[in-house]
């Protein structure tokens, strides 16, 4: 990694956790490589620490680094080449008439509850079920970077909200959740291209989309958004669907 724009890399410090169960891959362990003091980390050093495969939980940066699996891979979308395919532009026409808002990072009950509804029908028993306020509010409500909050209202009703960080070359996509009760919705899809469109209006390069795993059913379906880079080996390579 080469110097971080505006502080020395000597100023930040890398460490290791200690083992823990993989959200994605059953039966493996996981590991985190977690960049230190959250103070140092400005958004031009995010930015630069996110190109190198880096992303964020509340104020917590990491990257995976698990011994013996290479599994998580850096993803980004470039917008300036992305062609959405005939399902993504059904997504697209279907959810037009989303009424959409951007916020600074916010707590509202309507959000909690939203997330909790998602949580327990998407991700049931991933831990994340029960969360309590508190712990909801530390993984999205908190952040030391440019980070703006997004709703999507269908008459008046909120349907999805969405948290996305503001980097020098793209947006960083941290979270979205939407109502999980709605018919034949496809606002995943939505969200994504919804993001690609915002960063293309923005004149930004990339959207970045966490990590791909390609053998886990959670997270595979990022590299539908083609052309994608993968961050593999140090360098950003074409990954294929």
């Amino acid at each position: 990694m080469s110097l971080l724009n505006d502080i020395p890399l000597s100023a930040l410090h890398f460490y290791m956790t200690a083992p823990y169960p993989c959200s994605y891959l059953p039966g493996l362990q996981a590991g985190s490589q977690v960049t230190t003091p959250t103070f140092l980390i400005s958004p031009p050093v995010y930015s630069e620490l996110v190109r190198h495969g880096f992303r964020r939980s509340g104020t917590y940066t990491y990257r995976p680094r698990c011994a013996g699996c290479c599994a998580c891979i850096p993803l980004r979308v470039p917008v300036g080449e992305f062609k959405p395919n005939r399902s993504q532009r059904r997504a697209w026409k279907q959810h037009t008439d989303l009424k959409v808002s951007l916020h600074g990072l916010h707590d509202s009950l309507e959000y909690y509850e939203l997330y909790l509804r998602y949580q327990r029908a998407r991700h049931a028993d991933g831990g994340m079920d029960n969360d309590d306020r508190e712990s909801y509010q530390s993984f999205l409500l908190q952040s030391h970077v440019d980070t703006i909050l997004v709703e999507f209202r269908l008459n008046d009703l909120l349907c999805m909200v969405s948290v996305i960080d503001m980097l020098s070359d793209g947006l960083s996509s941290v979270y979205t959740f939407f109502d999980p009760d709605l018919p034949r919705a496809r606002l995943g899809v939505y969200n994504v291209l919804w993001q690609i469109e915002l960063c293309r209006k923005i004149e930004l390069d990339y959207v970045y989309l966490g990590y791909w795993i390609k053998n886990s059913r959670k997270m595979s379906y990022k590299s539908q958004y083609q052309p994608a880079e993968g961050l593999i080996g140090g360098s950003w390579q074409a990954i294929e669907q």
